[in-house]
C-alpha cells in the first residue's frame, strides 16, 4: 500500500514539475513576444506603460496557473509582476510612482505574508532538526532508500 502511495506521489511530483517547465517557457516567450511585437510598433501608437503592464501581467497569470496547479509560485516573478504592473499603470495613468518605495512596500508586504501564512511552528517544524550558529535550521538526518528520515 505505501508503495503504491508513494509511486502516485512521484508521478504527481513529476508531473507538477514538467508543467512548471513548460509555464516557465511559455511565460518567457509570451514576454519576449510582447517585447518584441511593441518595440516593432511605432511610438506614437504605443500607450505608456504597455510593456510593464503586458509584463506585468504575464509574470502574475503565470503564478496564477501555478497555484491553481499545485504548484508553488516564484516569489520573484510574483514579486516582479506586482512591481511592473504597478509601475505600468502609473505610467497609462500619468502618475509618476517612486520605484523605490513600492519595492520596499512590496518585497516587505511579500516577507509579512509569507511569516503569516507559514503552517509550521517552531516546534513541529524543527524536530528531528539542530540549530546552526545563524539562526537557521540544520536537518541532522539522512534518508534511506525509501525516503524514510533516519536519525544520525
Amino acid at each position: 500500500m505505501t508503495a503504491q502511495n508513494n509511486q502516485v506521489s512521484v508521478d504527481e511530483n513529476t508531473r507538477k514539475v514538467a508543467l512548471n517547465r513548460r509555464l516557465e517557457g511559455f511565460g518567457w516567450g509570451a514576454l519576449l513576444f510582447v517585447i518584441g511585437t511593441i518595440w516593432l510598433l511605432p511610438e506614437s501608437q504605443v500607450p505608456h506603460g504597455s510593456l510593464l503592464i503586458a509584463a506585468g501581467l504575464i509574470l502574475l497569470g503565470l503564478n496564477a496557473i501555478r497555484y491553481f496547479n499545485g504548484i508553488k509560485m516564484s516569489g520573484f516573478s510574483l514579486i516582479a509582476g506586482v512591481i511592473a504592473l504597478t509601475m505600468g499603470l502609473g505610467e497609462f495613468s500619468g502618475v509618476k510612482l517612486p520605484l523605490i518605495a513600492i519595492l520596499m512596500i512590496v518585497v516587505g508586504a511579500g516577507i509579512l505574508l509569507k511569516m503569516m501564512l507559514q503552517k509550521d511552528s517552531v516546534s513541529s517544524s524543527h524536530a528531528g532538526r539542530g540549530w546552526s550558529c545563524c539562526g537557521g535550521v540544520q536537518d541532522t538526518s539522512t534518508q534511506d532508500r525509501t525516503g524514510q528520515a533516519v536519525g544520525r
